[in-house]
């Protein structure tokens, strides 16, 4: 099993250079980093977990940003986004970026797609909550055609692109794109058509949730085993990772404390018994 992180790296926290390196160092696998452009100071949306919203949730550092910092300084490690808003991007912008760190890193990419749970920060990027999914669904379609081999033009319900000439093109054709959310069939429909897997955060219920997203996969046609589901933000101990391991998952990503470098580290020294 590959034991990936994840951290919301702020201006307060340890750096992208110096937690990258601690992490290949060390044998982890990868680095995932989550997105919040901004967060509106009078807000109607409560926080998911309850209680108020932890300070690191207006700090993060741009996730493509800082993920081109780790791909300088490592080899070997993966780079994720966990997640990326697509619905808040201009989607031949974030094509370009994708592509670009894809293109830099060596192929190094998962380009982790979520929906978003802040209401007042999507509006503040013009998106209409009701249709945010299927927005990013168009989107995701407008970016593939930009990726694509050969010019190739989308017209869809929120956006349009001619064929055009748009280099640099990812190593492998497309980044692999991991759908974050709740189980549920729409999230499963989601999967199916324009991902690779699913990054269900906290990894709970998956003894019942896996086989219903693998049921859907191979109902939509997709090889049965090439299916990746990736639990992420998890807090580790054994005994969940051996569940995983009897689930069939190959990756798993462990939260990391939004702390300064000291306690970063001790706790990927703690973290590092599951290696």
């Amino acid at each position: 099993m590959r034991i990936a992180t994840t951290i919301f790296l702020t201006d307060e926290t340890i750096t992208p250079v110096r937690l990258a390196r601690a992490l290949e160092q060390r044998g982890f696998a990868g680095l995932y980093l989550p997105e919040h452009t901004h967060i509106p100071a009078e807000r109607a949306t409560p926080y998911p977990a309850g209680g108020e919203l932890p300070r690191e949730y207006s700090r993060t550092l741009d996730p493509f940003v800082a993920l081109g910092q780790a791909a300088a300084v490592t080899e070997r490690l993966a780079l994720g986004t966990g997640i990326t808003l697509v619905a808040q991007h201009d989607p031949i912008g974030l094509a370009k970026q994708t592509a670009t760190l894809d293109h830099l890193s060596g192929g190094r990419l998962t380009l982790g797609v979520g929906f978003g749970w802040n209401k007042e920060e999507a509006a503040d990027h013009g998106v209409e909550w009701s249709t945010r999914r299927e927005l990013t669904r168009d989107r995701m379609a407008l970016m593939r055609a930009l990726w694509a081999a050969e010019p190739t033009a989308h017209k869809g319900e929120f956006g349009s692109v001619r064929a055009s000439h748009a280099y640099p093109k990812p190593v492998r054709g497309t980044p692999r794109v991991l759908v974050g959310g709740a189980a549920g069939p729409n999230l499963f429909a989601h999967i199916t058509e324009y991902a690779d897997g699913w990054l269900p955060i906290g990894g709970r219920g998956l003894a019942e949730s896996a086989p219903a997203l693998r049921a859907a996969w191979e109902q939509a046609g997709r090889d049965p085993g090439s299916l990746q589901i990736v639990p992420y933000a998890v807090r580790p101990s054994a005994g969940k990772l051996d569940h995983y391991a009897e689930l069939g998952i190959e990756e798993v990503v462990l939260q990391l404390p939004p702390a300064g470098e000291s306690e970063v580290l001790r706790t990927l020294d703690e973290f590092a018994r599951y290696l």
